[in-house]
């Protein structure tokens, strides 16, 4: 699968935002090296996967991540530490890199920055999903309205625009997926808050700006931090 990457970011002199993106394919010959570098709580996590494709997503996907997350740190990948905050959001322990994962069936994404908390998602664009149902549950009227507005591929990518840009917000702010979604309004590119969820309220930026970009045909990426970044997108190099 071929990534034109930076694709249409941006790929800007001491941009705040690193986005690193790979397809499983490229990592496979990397494995057993990624293997040698997860800690003995991500090998037995590995481990406790029943079908195997699930298992290497999981040891390319973190191998990955220790790798860029090492030298944007400048510390051995096999000895990074991790925490988590109230609600789960891993940080690296003694450093002010702030850093988000995701993955979808065939690709993994890494998002790095000094300067605020971000969250990112990725979504493959062959992703079988009802449109209409997920939107009624969790859309506000005007997207549901935008994505009626479209159809064909241009449909889908409009569902897969709104659908990684919330669950980027709800990453940033480390709370995870919640059921009021409509509330979350990512239209326009940036998110003024109308959750109440007490949790987010208590974690959650006031504000958080949103930027989307499509990698190919094949995968859309979306940014979520509480302040406008610039972006380097780049291809993973071992």
């Amino acid at each position: 699968m071929d990534w034109p990457l930076p694709g249409e970011g941006d790929s800007r002199p001491g941009a705040v935002a690193v986005l690193v993106a790979a397809t499983l394919s490229e990592l496979r010959a990397h494995r057993k090296r990624f293997e040698a570098i997860l800690d003995d709580e991500e090998l037995e996590r590995a481990a406790r996967f029943r079908f195997e494709p699930d298992r290497e997503r999981y040891i390319l996907g973190h191998g990955m991540l220790r790798e860029v997350l090492g030298r944007h740190v400048d510390a051995d990948p096999a000895m990074l530490r991790f925490a988590r905050g109230p609600y789960g959001k891993p940080i690296i322990q003694g450093s002010d890199v702030h850093f988000n994962f995701s993955d979808t069936k065939d690709a993994v994404l890494v998002g790095t920055s000094t300067v605020a908390e971000l969250g990112v998602d990725l979504e493959t664009m062959h992703r079988q999903v009802d449109h209409d149902a997920v939107a009624d549950h969790y859309f506000t009227p005007k997207e549901i309205d935008a994505l009626n507005g479209a159809a064909g591929s241009e449909r889908k990518r409009r569902f897969l625009e709104l659908w990684t840009r919330k669950e980027a917000v709800l990453k940033a702010c480390g709370i995870g997926l919640m059921d009021d979604l409509k509330e979350l309004s990512v239209l326009d590119g940036i998110n003024a808050l109308r959750i109440t969820h007490p949790g987010f309220m208590h974690v959650a930026a006031p504000t958080y700006h949103l930027r989307t970009w499509r990698l190919s045909d094949s995968h859309l990426i979306s940014l979520a931090a509480p302040r406008p970044m610039s972006a380097s997108l780049e291809r993973y190099s071992p």
